[in-house]
């Protein structure tokens, strides 16, 4: 899952594999989306992009099985 800006200066929640998403008009209200929707899948990776398209931050949420799992120093 993913949120990034878009030309029509609104932000998206979306899926990395899917063509769509859903719109909003703060990324502050995108984010929260994105990682209720991850967690209610099950987990996965967080990844919110800048307007310019650069990775901002990255977070692995949800329920893993790894039993080495890696140190995330950003939270």
């Amino acid at each position: 899952m993913k949120t990034g800006g878009t030309s029509d200066q609104k932000w998206v929640d979306k899926r990395n594999d899917a063509f769509r998403g859903f719109a909003f008009d703060t990324q502050a209200q995108a984010i929260p989306s994105g990682r209720e929707k991850l967690i209610n899948a099950g987990g996965g990776e967080l990844t919110v992009k800048g307007r310019d398209g650069r990775i901002r931050s990255k977070d692995t949420l949800g329920q893993g099985n790894d039993p080495n799992p890696p140190h995330d120093r950003e939270h």
